[in-house]
């Protein structure tokens, strides 16, 4: 880890093909400044990604990375930060990606608690896609696949990742730079599955959930008093559906993270040749 890197040292020299005034921009420029802020760099970060708009980030970042297929990029995380515990990992996904296709994969990287941090660019639509209602969609809108309304309640992913036993939660505006940067900086600091989920507004596909939405609506939590290492007052909180909350809601200070938990506390990447020989007698007992 050095002092001297700077946020910008974790710009690719790829050009973002985001459309112009995506939510994304603010949160990938947020996690490089998160990951500048507490003393990583490009060569100790790995950086996983799913499918969908938020997938590109792997492509936009300078680090190790890795595009994965829908909705398995926790797993390819986990997988990372077991074979090598000293980097830090970092994925990111949209809300399809995590809270559809991947939610099994969710639901079980929160409560094994991987020392990792996953930031979900929630913008309540599928994007890439063009347009269609995505989990978190409100059950009122409508959309070329659902014209009447999606009809159903949206996923709530913090009381998701609470009821799974998450070790941390947050959530984030990426319009509200500073304070973006600064909760997703706890989420890397935190020792444990650091969880944020960011609200990323789509500017082609959804007129209702804007920027002028979330800058009218978001109460920030470090203006309320709330005390996040308090469970009952997280729960409150988080199934609280009147409003739209920023900030930590959850931090268990007691965390400790899979792999100590383990002693998995070695690198595991080198693979010395041939196969171990138990594994060998697995193989011959079947073929």
């Amino acid at each position: 880890m050095s002092s001297d890197v700077r946020f910008t040292d974790f710009k690719s020299d790829k050009q973002p093909t985001w459309c112009p005034g995506c939510g994304d921009f603010g949160t990938m420029n947020g996690m490089m400044k998160a990951l500048a802020n507490t003393g990583n760099d490009p060569d100790n970060t790995f950086v996983v990604a799913g499918i969908g708009c938020s997938g590109k980030i792997g492509t936009y970042m300078h680090s190790y990375a890795l595009h994965g297929v829908h909705g398995r990029a926790l797993p390819v995380g986990t997988g990372v930060k077991m074979a090598r515990p000293d980097i830090e990992v970092m994925v990111a996904g949209g809300d399809g990606d995590g809270y559809s296709i991947g939610a099994g994969h969710f639901v079980h990287a929160v409560r094994r608690n991987v020392d990792m941090t996953y930031c979900v660019m929630d913008n309540r639509i599928y994007g890439l896609t063009k347009g269609q209602a995505s989990p978190t969609s409100r059950s009122d809108f409508e959309t070329s696949t659902t014209p009447e309304g999606t009809k159903q309640p949206p996923v709530n992913p913090l009381a998701l990742a609470l009821a799974s036993g998450a070790s941390f939660i947050a959530q984030s505006f990426s319009s509200d730079a500073m304070r973006h940067a600064e909760i997703v900086q706890k989420a890397i600091e935190h020792d444990g599955f650091g969880f944020v989920n960011v609200f990323s507004p789509c500017v082609t596909f959804n007129d209702v959930d804007t920027y002028d939405y979330f800058r009218d609506n978001l109460v920030d939590l470090e203006d309320e008093d709330h005390d996040p290492t308090d469970y009952e007052a997280a729960k409150e909180v988080i199934l609280d559906s009147d409003k739209e909350y920023q900030g930590v809601m959850y931090q268990d200070e007691n965390s400790v993270p899979y792999h100590e938990k383990h002693g998995v506390t070695e690198d595991m990447s080198e693979i010395p040749d041939g196969a171990p020989e138990d594994a060998m007698d697995l193989v011959r007992e079947f073929y």
